[in-house]
C-alpha cells in the first residue's frame, strides 16, 4: 500500500479543531473552540475542494461530535450530527441546519464539559462521557437518558466512550481505568462495568477494531490510547494483547482503516498509521495538537483537527491528491514551523548536534524518528525520517520556550517578554497568555483566569505552567536590556522559580460576596423557546407563552446578553415574567428557566418584585409535583444560585437574612444533615447532588455569602448591610455543620477551598461566634480539609482558620 499524501485543507475555523467525523467522501463535519459545528461537502473531486457551512453557533467549546447515518433515524433521512459542548449541553441537529435553525433536540444530564460522544452500530443510542465523571446513555427517539455507567467513586473525567456493539459500551477515563458495561445488565438505570482495566496513564481514546479477514491481526477488539503516548490493543475480557510505541507525547485520538491498520494523532504534532505493531507513516502538522483524526469507512481516506484551526484530508488514492500548490503550501507550513523544546521531552546539548551533512550519508532507524541538527546560524532545526520516501524530512525549527522568540511579541495592542499558547487539559483550554517577566505569575495567571471565565481551582497549573516555560530567561530578553540591569540581582523584580519578596496576602477576611453571574444566553433562549414550542404543539396552553410574552423574553435575554451578563436594568412585567416561568412550568422543563432568574437574581428589581423569591425558588427545584420524579440535582444547584446571587444588592441581602433558617434548613437537606426539614421542601428524602460538583460549589458559595454577611455585620465594615436582619449565631451554628458534612464527603479542591473560605469568615467574626466553632470540634475537620485538597491554596486557608481559631491571626 501506498504513502497517505494530502488531499485538501480546510480552512475556516477560528480556533482550535477539536473533533471531526467522516461519514461519506463528500461531507466532513468539524467541531471547533470557536463555538461552531461546520459542514464541509465536497464540491469538485479531482484535486478535492470542499464548501463550509456553519451549522451550529454556540456559546461555548465544542469539544466532541458523532453522527447518525441517514436512516436510522426515522423522518430524518439526511442522518443528524450530534455535539457535545463545554457548556454542558448535547445538540442534535440536521446536517443541513443553520444556526437560525433550532436543534431537533437539546440533551440535558450532564454538569460539566461534554468531551465525547459515540453511536450504536445501529443508531439505537448515543452514549456520552464528560468532566462532570460521568458516562450517559441516550435512547434515540426518546432523546432522554436512559442509563447511567457507575464509575464507582470516580472523580476524574470521562474522556472517552466506544459504542462497541449494539449492548456493549468501552470508557476511558483520567483515573487511568478502562471499563467494559453490558447494557443489557442494567438495574435501576443503572449499569455496573463488567470488566474493568488498570493501565499505566490516563485513557484519551478508544476505537474499535475490525474482526474476520480484514481484521487485526493481534486478534484484539480495541484499541486505547494514553498520556503515555502508548496505543493499546485489547480483547474484550481485558486480555492485554499488544503495544505500539512511536508517539512522543500525549495521543488524544484514534481511528482505524478499512484495512485493519490504526491510525493514531497526539500532541507531538503527528498523525500516524499503523500496520500490525510498526508504524509504516508519519504526518507531522504544522501544530502542536492533532487533537482529531477521522476515516471514512468507503474511501479510506482520513482527516485530521489540528491547533492550528485547519482540517486536512489525506488520501492514498493518486485522483484525490492536492494540487502541486496546496502541497508545496502544507511542506512549507511545517518546515517553518516552531517546535517548542518542552514538546520534545528531552535535553539538547547544542554543541554536541550533527551539521546538515550528517543527514546526507545516515537514514533513520524507523518512520517518523526525529533528529535534530544544528544549523550554520547557530538554530536547531528537526527532521523526520520518512521510511518510504527513504529521506529525512524538515519538521521545523526548536525554539528555547513555549512561545518566546526572543522579542518583545505583541498581543491586543501590547508587548510582552512571552506569548504562550496554553492548553489547559483537564478543563484548562488552549488560550493566549500573555507574560512579561517583571510580573508576578500567580497575578498573571489569575487575571489570566479571570479573563477566560475560568474556575480559580486552575490557578496553580497557570502559574506553574509560566514558571516552568520561563526558567533561564532574564528580564527584557534582548542582550541590551540585559547590559543595564543590576549584575547583583538587587533590584525589585520577580525571578521565576524564586519566592516573591512581598509578603505573602491574607485570604481571610474576604469581605466581598460571591456572585454567580456568568452566563450564555443563547443556550438559555433556545432552550426556553424550543419547550414554549413543544407545548404549542401539543396543545398546553396552560403553560405556553403567547406572542407578546415571547418577545418580552427575547428582549430581556438579547439586553442581558449585550450587557454580558452584569447586572443591568429590564422592565419588570419581564422579571415578573421570568420569575413565573421558573417557579410555575413543568417541573422537567424548568432547569433553563432557573438559570435565567439566576442571571436577573442580581437586580434589585427581583426581590422587590417578588418577597417571596428564596422560599420559592428553592421549592421550585426540590418539588417535582409527582411522588416518584427524582429531584433534578442541576435545578437545585441552579435555586442555590439564585439565593446566592441575591446578596448582590441591599434588598436581596434582607430578604436573604430573613429567610435564613428556612434557607439553612434546605441546605441540611441537600447535604443529608437533618431529617427535620419543612414539608414543602421534601423532607425525608437522601442527601441530594452529593457527587454534582456544581451543586456543591454553588451550595459553599452560599454559605460564604452567609458567612461574609454576618461578618460586615459584625464588624460595621458595610453600610450597605445596614438595616439588614442580622444573621443569628444559630444560623451560623447550622452553617458550620453543612460545612463540616461537605468537608467529610467531598474532595473537590474548589469546593474544599469555599468551605474553609466560609468558616474563616465565621471564625472571622470572634466573640461567641468563634466560641460556638470550637464547641464543633472545628479544628479536626479543617484539618481533614487541609490534608484532602491538593492545591495550595487550600492548605494556606486552612492555616489561615487555625490561626483564627487559636486567636493567633489579626482579625
Amino acid at each position: 500500500m501506498g504513502d497517505f499524501k494530502l488531499s485538501a485543507q480546510l480552512k475556516g475555523h477560528d480556533a482550535d479543531v477539536r473533533s471531526v467525523v467522516f461519514p461519506s467522501p463528500d461531507l466532513i463535519f468539524s467541531a471547533s473552540r470557536d463555538h461552531t459545528v461546520r459542514a464541509w461537502r465536497r464540491t469538485s473531486s479531482s484535486p478535492p475542494h470542499f464548501e463550509a457551512t456553519i451549522n451550529a453557533q454556540g456559546q461555548a467549546y465544542i469539544n466532541s461530535l458523532t453522527y447518525l447515518k441517514p436512516g436510522q433515524v426515522q423522518g430524518y433521512s439526511e442522518g443528524l450530527v450530534v455535539s457535545g459542548a463545554r457548556d454542558t449541553i448535547i445538540e442534535v441537529r440536521k446536517p443541513n441546519a443553520t444556526p437560525q435553525d433550532n436543534a431537533e433536540r437539546l440533551l440535558l444530564g450532564h454538569s460539566d464539559n461534554v468531551c465525547a460522544l459515540d453511536v450504536s452500530p445501529s443508531g439505537s443510542w448515543i452514549v456520552s462521557g464528560s468532566w462532570d465523571h460521568k458516562a450517559m446513555v441516550w435512547q434515540v427517539g426518546k432523546w432522554e437518558p436512559e442509563l447511567v455507567l457507575n464509575h464507582g467513586d470516580l472523580e476524574r473525567s470521562v474522556w472517552a466512550v466506544l459504542a462497541l456493539n449494539d449492548h456493549t459500551v468501552v470508557t476511558g477515563s483520567a483515573d487511568n481505568n478502562i471499563r467494559v458495561f453490558d447494557l443489557r445488565k442494567s438495574a435501576a438505570g443503572v449499569v455496573e462495568a463488567l470488566t474493568t482495566v488498570s493501565t499505566p496513564d490516563v485513557v484519551r481514546a478508544l476505537c474499535k477494531l475490525p474482526t474476520g479477514p480484514m481484521g487485526h491481526p493481534s486478534g484484539a477488539d480495541f484499541a486505547s490510547a494514553s498520556n503515555d503516548g502508548v496505543i493499546r490493543l485489547w480483547k474484550l475480557n481485558g486480555e492485554q494483547v499488544a503495544e505500539l510505541v512511536g508517539h512522543e507525547n500525549y495521543v488524544y485520538s484514534l481511528g482505524c482503516l478499512p484495512s485493519g491498520e490504526i491510525v493514531s494523532s497526539g500532541e507531538d504534532r503527528t498523525l500516524r498509521v499503523w500496520r500490525g505493531s510498526e508504524c509504516v507513516q508519519t504526518i507531522t502538522h504544522p501544530a502542536i495538537s492533532v487533537w482529531s483524526i477521522a476515516v471514512c469507512a468507503e474511501n479510506g481516506d482520513i482527516v485530521s483537527g489540528a491547533s492550528d484551526n485547519v482540517i486536512r484530508v489525506f488520501t492514498r488514492s493518486a485522483e484525490r491528491e492536492a494540487d502541486a500548490e496546496t502541497f508545496a503550501q502544507f511542506t512549507e507550513s511545517v518546515k517553518s514551523s516552531a517546535i517548542p523544546q518542552q514538546h520534545l521531552n528531552q535535553q539538547i546539548n547544542k554543541e554536541a548536534l550533527d551539521t546538515p551533512d550528517w543527514l546526507k550519508v545516515n537514514a533513520g532507524a524507523k518512520d517518523g524518528q526525529v533528529k535534530m541538527i544544528r544549523e550554520a546560524d547557530g538554530s536547531i532545526s528537526a527532521h523526520q525520517w520518512s521510511t518510504a520516501a527513504q529521506e529525512w524530512i524538515a519538521i521545523g525549527t526548536v525554539v528555547d520556550s513555549a512561545a518566546s522568540s526572543g522579542k518583545k511579541v505583541e498581543y491586543q495592542g501590547k508587548e510582552y517578554d512571552f506569548l504562550f499558547d496554553v492548553d489547559i487539559e483537564d478543563g484548562k483550554p488552549p488560550l493566549k497568555l500573555p507574560y512579561n517577566l517583571s510580573e508576578n505569575p500567580y497575578e498573571r495567571a489569575t487575571k489570566f483566569l479571570g479573563d477566560n471565565e475560568l474556575p480559580l481551582s486552575y490557578l496553580d497549573s497557570v502559574a506553574n505552567f509560566i514558571v516552568e516555560n520561563t526558567k533561564g530567561a532574564t528580564l527584557g530578553q534582548d542582550s541590551s536590556s540585559a547590559s543595564q540591569s543590576d549584575p547583583f540581582g538587587t533590584e525589585s523584580r520577580y525571578r521565576p522559580g524564586e519566592q516573591s519578596s512581598s509578603k505573602k496576602n491574607k485570604q481571610l477576611p474576604h469581605a466581598e460576596f460571591i456572585i454567580l453571574a456568568q452566563a450564555k444566553f443563547e443556550p438559555i433562549k433556545k432552550k426556553i423557546l424550543s419547550v414554549n414550542s413543544n407545548m404549542k404543539a401539543n396543545g398546553d396552553k396552560q403553560f405556553a407563552l403567547n406572542p407578546e410574552q415571547e418577545d418580552v423574553l427575547q428582549t430581556a435575554i438579547d439586553t442581558l446578553s449585550a450587557a454580558g451578563g452584569k447586572p443591568t436594568t429590564i422592565p419588570d412585567k419581564a422579571v415578573s415574567l421570568i420569575f413565573s416561568l421558573a417557579t410555575s412550568w413543568p417541573y422537567s422543563e424548568r432547569l433553563a428557566c432557573l438559570d435565567l432568574l439566576r442571571c436577573i437574581a442580581p437586580l434589585s428589581s427581583l426581590p422587590r418584585l417578588n418577597p417571596d423569591v428564596v422560599r420559592t425558588a428553592l421549592s421550585a427545584a426540590l418539588e417535582p409535583k409527582t411522588p416518584d420524579a427524582k429531584i433534578n440535582e442541576n435545578a437545585v444547584m441552579m435555586a442555590l444560585r439564585v439565593v446566592t446571587n441575591l446578596f448582590a444588592t441591599p434588598a436581596g441581602r434582607a430578604i436573604v437574612a430573613a429567610g435564613g433558617n428556612d434557607v439553612v434548613s434546605v441546605l441540611e437537606r441537600i447535604v443529608g444533615v437533618s431529617e427535620g426539614v419543612p414539608a414543602d421542601v421534601n423532607a425525608g428524602q437522601d442527601a441530594i447532588g452529593k457527587t454534582n460538583r456544581n451543586l456543591q460549589i454553588a451550595l459553599t458559595s452560599l454559605a460564604f455569602n452567609y458567612a461574609c454577611l454576618a461578618y460586615l455585620q459584625q464588624k460595621k465594615k458595610d453600610q450597605a448591610v445596614a438595616g439588614v436582619q442580622e444573621v443569628g449565631l444559630d444560623v451560623l451554628a447550622l452553617l458550620c455543620n453543612i460545612l463540616e458534612r461537605v468537608v467529610r464527603e467531598q474532595n473537590d479542591s474548589e469546593v474544599l477551598y469555599r468551605c474553609l473560605m466560609a468558616l474563616g469568615m465565621v471564625l472571622a467574626i470572634g466573640g461567641d461566634t468563634k466560641e460556638t466553632v470550637k464547641d464543633l470540634d472545628a479544628e479536626q475537620w479543617i484539618r481533614v480539609a487541609m490534608q484532602k485538597g491538593s492545591e495550595p491554596r487550600v492548605k494556606e486557608v486552612g492555616e489561615e482558620c487555625l490561626a483564627l481559631l487559636r486567636g493567633s491571626l489579626p482579625q
